[in-house]
């Protein structure tokens, strides 16, 4: 709960208008999931209280292990005790796999980086190892594929910008 609020606080800029009622929505349910642990009263919850705490919990996960070259959703799912079955129905209503949404979040996190002057002297290729993407190639094709650019040209189009 206390990791939901400060990215949202932290970082209001990322969220839409549109997306108030789905942060209440989650907001709520951590709210309901850390008070019925406290009670202990968490299988009195209703399935999509404890689901959405789940899929809290597992995003949380992601974030802070992007920069593990290893992370996987086997790894995910092992981590928060579940099948990995259950972990990709969780993720059905997201419209997004597990292993898409753990690449999706380690390019945002390497786009971010790229962008930022502060980093400009550090090689692209250590930006994606240090997001977990080892490999250059593989990065920078996977880069490419998502933002239509590769990351050195996508850094040289920012700063030249500034």
């Amino acid at each position: 709960l206390a990791q939901h609020l400060h990215r949202i606080t932290r970082h209001p800029e990322q969220f839409r208008a549109g997306d108030a009622p789905y942060l209440a929505d989650v907001t709520l349910s951590l709210v309901s999931a850390l008070l019925a642990r406290h009670l202990d009263a968490e299988n009195d919850l209703p399935a999509d209280v404890r689901q959405q705490a789940l899929l809290a919990q597992v995003r949380d996960f992601v974030d802070r292990h992007l920069d593990d070259p290893d992370l996987s959703p086997q790894v995910v799912a092992d981590a928060h005790h579940i099948s990995l079955r259950t972990l990709h129905r969780l993720f059905e209503a997201e419209e997004e796999t597990v292993a898409g949404a753990i690449r999706r979040r380690r390019l945002e996190r390497c786009r971010r980086d790229l962008a930022d002057p502060l980093l400009r002297h550090r090689p692209v290729h250590l930006i994606g190892r240090r997001w977990g993407l080892t490999d250059p190639a593989h990065f920078s094709r996977t880069f490419r594929a998502a933002y239509g650019v590769g990351p050195q040209a996508y850094r040289a189009s920012i700063t030249s910008f500034h």
